[in-house]
């Protein structure tokens, strides 16, 4: 099993927890978001590797010590993000909760250096290690922000050096690891820009309104269990159908 140097990275995207216990037309929306969002941080994730898709997050990495282009990287994915959550919420023309809330939704990383092993399982190569552990582990904590970069000393210490004033420190105790120095910064602090506004276009809303049902269908019709590998989706008393 061949052991590599990394950078570990999983961008987590939340904000449905508050209120997903609609009913299943509900949740199918919310899947679709989620997705077409997971596909904006995908094409802007530049060097960074998909490692896999894990619910409402995508995990990446890249082999090597050079984490110089971190910061760039977790800001052109953040834009790239915001940019497609105002295109939904100009698109869009559905009064569901999992359409009217796209406005909700937030982006954080976690990220982690370490050594990985690729574990080859049939035609599936799957990642794995106590530094894979770990940066999972850290997606639970205590940052007191909705949007921020967490990361551990590994990744800080080769951060650009004018980034380090902006880092605050907490120490976390992350299950099975034991007490570990984290550091998180502001989204905001990182990666301010914003995308410029569209402009809404009533034939472009209904093509997106008419996409959007016919992706969803399997979902709404009970084929496919909606959010069903998703951490940030809360489903209270389970969706009506």
């Amino acid at each position: 099993m061949a052991v590599e140097k990394a950078l570990l990275l999983i961008a987590d995207i939340g904000g449905y927890t508050r209120f997903m216990k609609e009913h299943r037309f509900s949740l199918a929306h919310a899947q679709d978001t989620v997705a077409q969002l997971l596909e904006a941080l995908i094409d802007a994730a530049g060097r960074l590797k998909l490692a896999k898709l894990e619910g409402d997050a995508a995990f990446f990495y890249a082999v090597g010590e050079d984490f110089q282009a971190l910061a760039p990287q977790i800001a052109d994915i953040r834009r790239a993000f915001l940019a497609r959550r105002q295109q939904l919420l100009v698109d869009r023309a559905c009064q569901c909760e999992g359409c009217l809330n796209v406005g909700e939704l937030k982006l954080k990383f976690v990220t982690h250096a370490g050594e990985i092993a690729f574990q080859k399982v049939k035609r599936h190569t799957e990642l794995a290690g106590l530094d894979v552990i770990l940066v999972h582990r850290m997606l639970k904590n205590d940052v007191p922000l909705s949007e921020y970069v967490l990361m551990t000393d590994a990744v800080l210490g080769k951060l650009e050096p004018r980034l380090h004033p902006l880092a605050r420190a907490l120490e976390h105790e992350f299950e099975g690891i034991g007490r570990t120095a984290t550091h998180y910064i502001a989204l905001d602090e990182l990666a301010a820009a914003q995308p410029e506004a569209l402009a809404p276009s009533l034939p472009r809303k209904l093509w997106k309104k008419l996409s959007l049902e016919l992706r969803t269908l399997p979902y709404v019709l009970g084929l496919k269990e909606p959010c069903k590998d998703f951490r940030n989706v809360e489903i209270v008393d389970g969706p009506a159908r």
